[in-house]
């Protein structure tokens, strides 16, 4: 089994809760794998090469554990929707689904059309702490995957209740279209969902059926 996590959106394979999954997997004797999804540009980044950064990692015939958080969660759950029977289970932490309508929402009209017209927009990168570019052609990319990617695997979704980024709404609405295929666990957090790393980690380890720490 190959434990992969993906990182969200202008974050990086240092964030807080990856490296919290990792630390806590390791004293299980399990490696978990974080690439950084900004290779080798941030600038060129889409859901399609995170993709195909998945499927270098995951050659051979060895099934996955997937773990995604945000833009990750969604490429997650598209890469296991789309590569069916490689993928054993699913773990996305607010996964950013319906991904390209949201995006053009949140932004408005008048700043989609500027970044298509300049082809580049700035973002807040929050792991370099700087504003990093960004293509047009991850909106055009974002458009050509499925807003409600469907996997076969058993599917656990963390959603905060107070998530201001991405709508609690979108992940209510992934569940209830997988069926009995995902539990829900809502959190009354916000986006980053940090506040209880260790109650986190009980989840997952329940799900994955690993021995559960200590209280």
């Amino acid at each position: 089994m190959r434990y992969i996590w993906l990182h969200g959106f202008a974050s990086s394979p240092q964030s807080s809760k990856g490296q919290f999954v990792r630390a806590r997997l390791l004293e299980q004797g399990v490696h978990l794998v974080l690439p950084d999804l900004n290779e080798p540009s941030f600038f060129d980044l889409t859901v399609s090469r995170m993709l195909e950064q998945v499927d270098v990692l995951a050659q051979g015939d060895d099934p996955l554990v997937l773990f995604g958080s945000s833009l990750g969660g969604f490429t997650a759950a598209t890469w296991a929707a789309t590569r069916p029977g490689r993928t054993e289970k699913l773990i996305l932490l607010a996964p950013a689904f319906d991904l390209a309508p949201r995006w053009a929402a949140r932004m408005g009209p008048a700043e989609i059309a500027r970044w298509r017209a300049q082809g580049r927009y700035a973002f807040d990168h929050y792991a370099r702490g700087r504003k990093e570019e960004l293509s047009a052609g991850f909106l055009d990319d974002a458009e050509a995957h499925a807003s409600y990617p469907l996997p076969r695997s058993p599917t656990l979704v963390f959603q905060g209740r107070r998530d201001d980024t991405v709508d609690p709404a979108v992940a209510r609405e992934f569940v209830r279209r997988m069926g009995s295929r995902a539990r829900l666990v809502e959190l009354d957090e916000g986006h980053e969902l940090t506040a209880d790393l260790p109650g986190l980690w009980r989840e997952i380890a329940g799900f994955l059926q690993l021995p559960r720490p200590m209280p």
